[in-house]
């Protein structure tokens, strides 16, 4: 078994709790039913979230849907010029016996156009 990454992006209207929490937790379903993934595959998450974010820690909506065996951690994006606003990433740490190339990346809203060869 190996431990492989899972990268997954969604932005939000508001700088709300409410707001980063639905979001979060709407990225990390898609990211696990995507891949199926149970709880206990994954070996850490580490959430970011860009500078306008920081009503409510990303971590918080994991630990919400019941993950509280897995290390999360969190942290903010850099600050770059004309980059995407309102934006939460996730990097997934799981333990599988995927390819690779079978790991399916998740985008959602703004975020699409971050990797728009993963985004459907």
């Amino acid at each position: 078994m190996l431990v492989r990454g899972i990268r997954g992006a969604i932005t939000v209207k508001n700088n709300s709790s409410k707001d980063v929490i639905t979001a979060t937790i709407r990225l990390l379903a898609e990211m696990t039913k995507s891949n199926r993934i149970k709880s206990e595959d994954i070996a850490s998450i580490i959430f970011s979230a860009t500078p306008d974010l920081n009503a409510e820690f990303p971590a918080r909506a994991a630990r919400e849907i019941g993950l509280n065996l897995v290390p999360l951690l969190c942290a903010v994006e850099i600050n770059v010029p004309k980059s995407i606003k309102k934006c939460i990433r996730i990097l997934m740490h799981v333990n599988t016996n995927k390819k690779q190339e079978e790991i399916k990346h998740i985008y959602l809203e703004g975020a699409k156009t971050l990797r728009k060869e993963f985004s459907s």
